[in-house]
């Protein structure tokens, strides 16, 4: 996004200009949010596909493919650490934040059986990339990173990931679904009929690709402007990224969210949190290490162990109690609402962390580590203009 509209230009705005770039953008989340969520639905029902599958692979993918950009480019330029925050806190909102949100809003359905297996996925991730990054320490010491052997392992799981994602789909009642739909498709004409249902799976795909464009780019535009006027009014740079950009770093998934309760389509919203949580390591942490190892330690950081000691801590937490409450959900196929508080808190807890374990921009001259302690969610944004000093 920088590359197309830079920082820069919103400093030369007056506050009333962008305040009008924030609404026009807010307004442009909400309709790219719809579009999104509406094909993605629309491309489930055609190709009699879970919901839940789609949210967990083409709608999370969408979400989290400029993050994965960002921090490629990032590790090219020298920043590689900024992934590592980038994944780890994306987790931790995407689950404890989003979920916990939609959780506490709705009854969330939950089916058992694919949330069975793609949770295991979920976890199974991101407790091997806790366990790659605290053997590394153990090794290495302050000298550990994740080299690109470890990205090249991340990206082929995540290959054998969206393979067997789509093979789950096809169950016996998904197959009982399509034969019955051949059976009442009969006697109409079959040519017409397959090019009819084409056109369809491909005007819902560019749906899906158009209202995920409009929604991570007119997410870029809003913080970035809200995050303008409250610099120009004098807000401190660290209260700004640790709340404006923290938060609003998250607004693609939060829209997706947001829409999918709004227009009853659950499964989207539980899809899409499952999956970007595994495409945050083997796809962001995977890419990201093939393009210049990470390192896990930040010198430069209040606390340099950070990532050790909260980051990772707080992402198998939340990923955990996720877990705990797929189980429970399991026996009655739904999530209580109950379950989204404690997600929240946890989240809430780590921000707090966060806060506390990152020093004044001022005195150091960034706003954040290399491994995002300040604002893990730095998908599109520079917070306080940290990564550039």
């Amino acid at each position: 996004m920088e590359a197309l509209i830079p920082p820069e230009w919103f400093a030369e705005k007056h506050p009333a200009i962008l305040a009008v770039i924030a609404a026009v953008a807010m307004y442009a989340l909400m309709k790219g949010a719809d579009w999104l969520v509406d094909g993605a639905s629309d491309l489930a029902y055609g190709l009699g596909v879970p919901k839940v599958i789609v949210g967990a692979t083409i709608v999370s993918l969408g979400t989290t493919a400029p993050e994965c950009a960002v921090s490629v480019m990032a590790a090219w330029k020298g920043n590689a650490g900024l992934a590592l925050g980038n994944a780890v806190g994306s987790i931790i909102a995407d689950t404890g934040l989003i979920f916990g949100l939609g959780c506490a809003l709705v009854v969330l359905p939950a089916d058992p059986q694919i949330l069975s297996r793609q949770g295991w996925v979920q976890f199974g991730s991101a407790v091997l990339l806790a366990a790659l990054c605290y053997a590394s320490f153990a090794i290495d010491g302050e000298a550990a990173a994740l080299g690109r052997e470890v990205g090249g392992l991340f990206l082929v799981l995540l290959a054998l990931y969206m393979i067997i994602s789509m093979k789950w789909s096809q169950s016996a009642a998904t197959a009982e679904a399509h034969a019955k739909a051949d059976e009442a498709a009969e006697g109409s004409s079959e040519e017409g009929g397959a090019s009819e249902e084409r056109a369809d799976v491909v005007k819902c795909l560019m749906m899906i690709v158009f209202g995920a464009a409009v929604v991570v780019f007119s997410s870029y535009m809003l913080i970035e402007s809200v995050s303008e006027i409250a610099r120009q009014f004098g807000v401190p740079k660290v209260v700004i990224a640790g709340t404006v950009v923290a938060f609003g770093t998250s607004l693609p998934e939060l829209m997706v969210a947001i829409t999918s309760i709004r227009r009853g389509h659950f499964d989207l919203l539980v899809g899409n949190v499952v999956g970007a949580d595994v495409l945050n390591v083997l796809f962001v942490i995977g890419a990201s290490a093939v393009a210049a190892p990470l390192p896990i330690i930040d010198p430069e950081a209040k606390i340099p162990e950070v990532f050790l000691l909260l980051h990772l801590p707080a992402m198998l937490t939340i990923l955990l109690m996720f877990r705990i409450f797929i189980f429970k959900a399991s026996k009655t196929g739904k999530f209580s609402r109950w379950m989204g508080y404690p997600l929240l808190a946890t989240y809430l807890a780590f921000l707090i962390g966060s806060l506390a374990t990152t020093s004044d921009p001022d005195e150091k001259g960034h706003g954040a580590s290399s491994n995002g302690s300040l604002d893990t969610r730095q998908h599109y944004v520079r917070a306080a203009d940290s990564f550039e000093r």
